[in-house]
């Protein structure tokens, strides 16, 4: 796994490459915004360990500058800023999970683990339809690609599971509950309400296409044709 580690404390940087070095991962580390949004761009990683406070660009205009430029890399933002607004902030900028400092490197490299699976992979449990076309989007099962266009559609992993467990009932909505169990696995510090982020910035990414994602008040979400 190719990992991109973005992080101005020497003596901490030092020790992640060391560390996941050891645990099998190929990492790059950098140590200031600017450089790591052009590392990313040029040779994306297969996950981003990104700290927010960086010198020039912080990390939460690295992950916009990013997200805005397509990049859909998973991203875990590490930082000592610990608190739900922070928390909150980095999910609406595009991170998919965020482990606050000080840290323990083996649930930070399971963290890691998690995202590249849910990435590469549908969620848990979801039971995909066949080759499925609705408007521009066209969903493959075998692989669980999903295209616009013709063209890879730009997901982070939280979004892509998002579609994948929608995808398993097009039409039909999904309990908000069963949702962010397939979103966010395991994940009992994340708060229920996130669900509702990664829906937001999906439903924005779906404009246009001819699938809009639809919120059912007390019932939780649906895919279906757009009107």
């Amino acid at each position: 796994m190719n990992l991109l580690v973005v992080e101005d404390d020497p003596a901490l940087q030092a020790t992640l490459v060391r560390t996941l070095a050891r645990r099998g991962f190929v990492v790059t580390a950098v140590g200031d915004g600017a450089r790591a949004l052009q590392r990313w761009a040029a040779h994306p990683p297969d996950a981003v360990v990104l700290d927010l406070t960086l010198p020039g660009l912080d990390g939460l205009q690295v992950l916009a500058q990013a997200r805005a430029q397509g990049l859909g890399t998973p991203v875990l933002i590490l930082t000592a800023r610990g608190t739900v607004g922070d928390r909150v902030l980095g999910l609406n900028a595009g991170a998919d999970d965020y482990l606050p400092k000080p840290f323990d490197l083996d649930e930070l490299e399971a963290r890691l683990r998690a995202l590249t699976r849910r990435s590469a992979a549908p969620a848990p449990g979801a039971v995909p339809q066949a080759n499925l076309q609705i408007g521009r989007i066209r969903y493959e099962r075998d692989g669980g690609a999903i295209y616009q266009d013709g063209v890879p559609m730009e997901l982070t992993p939280r979004e892509l599971a998002l579609m994948h467990a929608l995808l398993a009932r097009p039409g039909h909505a999904v309990a908000k509950e069963r949702l962010f169990e397939q979103v966010f696995p395991g994940e009992a510090e994340v708060r229920y309400e996130a669900i509702e982020v990664v829906a937001y910035r999906l439903r924005r990414k779906l404009a246009g296409t001819g699938l809009e994602l639809v919120t059912l008040r007390g019932l939780g979400y649906l895919l279906r044709a757009a009107p």
